[in-house]
């Protein structure tokens, strides 16, 4: 158990007289990817915006490489060796793909004398950013302005600049939304090219991409789980087959 890259012990969050998110516990494991599914409300961008610290719980716990990062801000949880994508895309539109993905890099190459220095010549930054771009395959794109390309490759550069600041752990908030078939195919084979190196949880509404992602789902509705388990479970579990699946899956 002490293992787990990121571990949420009975997380509870209310607004008010509602709970959002109520009693949910949860791992992250390197090599694994742990896909949160349910209906529009469940609570699950909520669930992840109290693991990344955009918003604090009311109880529960979240520890990070074995640290209690519970009630941290989102930029010292980051830099503990946390990333995430939003719902919408999160990216400067007037810059170049290049462009964002250094300045996320420059985040993580603290220098004494860096406001003597240009940004583009700080060799960390660089190198960081250009592991980034590759490992994200926007090799070619690189010079393109952001907002010009593809929301595909919007996504992808989202992820990219995530990578750049070096993180353990990935939490993907509907990386596939609004995708066409090709561009959803490039984002499921860019998550297995990552899967080896990070412990990682995926909130998304394309159930043939979460079925042949996961490897550990968790279903949520009104703000609770109801089924946890390997995807081959969770398909056969009668309540999320009534509450969320249906029969054809």
């Amino acid at each position: 158990m002490s293992d787990a890259l990121l571990s949420a012990r009975n997380i509870v969050k209310k607004f008010g007289g509602l709970a959002a998110v109520n009693d949910v516990s949860l791992e992250l494991w390197q090599g694994r990817i742990h896909a949160v599914i349910g209906p529009n409300g469940a609570g699950k961008s909520t669930l992840t915006n109290l693991l990344s610290g955009d918003i604090a719980p009311t109880s529960g716990t979240v520890t990070l490489s074995g640290k209690d990062v519970t009630g941290w801000n989102p930029e010292k949880i980051s830099r503990a060796g946390l990333g995430r994508s939003y719902q919408k895309t999160n990216i400067f539109l007037p810059f170049t793909v290049w462009e964002n993905v250094r300045l996320a890099a420059q985040s993580r190459t603290p220098h004494p004398a860096a406001w003597l220095r240009r940004a583009t010549g700080i060799k960390e930054s660089n190198e960081r950013a250009e592991r980034a771009i590759e490992l994200a395959g926007l090799q070619n794109r690189r010079a393109a302005i952001a907002g010009t390309v593809s929301h595909g490759e919007q996504r992808q550069l989202e992820v990219a600049m995530s990578l750049a600041t070096d993180p353990k752990v990935l939490l993907l908030d509907e990386p596939l939304a609004g995708m066409g078939t090709a561009e959803a195919e490039r984002m499921v084979q860019l998550l297995l090219r990552l899967k080896p190196g990070h412990a990682m949880m995926l909130v998304e509404h394309d159930m043939d991409a979460v079925f042949a992602l996961a490897d550990r789902l968790t279903v949520m509705v009104n703000g609770q789980v109801i089924a946890s388990g390997t995807p081959a479970e969770v398909r056969a579990d009668a309540n999320v087959q009534s509450a969320y699946l249906g029969e054809e899956h």
